[in-house]
């Protein structure tokens, strides 16, 4: 049968651990609760950012690539061009 919780363990300074604990209570949260879900929202704001990152620098290059090496219209976006001619420009106003 699979688990479906881990364990983590941690020792923190006195300190640390006391305005922890007096943040969670504030927040109605249970310590470990409130640990839980200030470590994910932290995993999830790093994790979003770097594939932002690699996204937006490959979209990048695919777009300078498309730029300076287009590729020449298939028949559908031949098609497209004439079914738009057609019906914006060249029908009279």
């Amino acid at each position: 049968m699979p688990r479906v919780e881990k364990r983590f363990q941690t020792r923190m300074p006195y300190h640390v651990h006391e305005r922890l604990a007096h943040a969670a209570e504030i927040s109605g949260a249970t310590l470990n609760q409130f640990v839980v879900q200030s470590a994910l929202e932290k995993a999830n704001f790093v994790l979003e950012r770097e594939q932002i990152l690699h996204l937006t620098y490959r979209d990048a290059e695919a777009l300078f690539d498309a730029i300076e090496n287009p590729p020449l219209p298939n028949e559908q976006l031949i098609k497209a061009a004439k079914n738009y001619k057609r019906k914006f420009i060249d029908e009279p106003v």
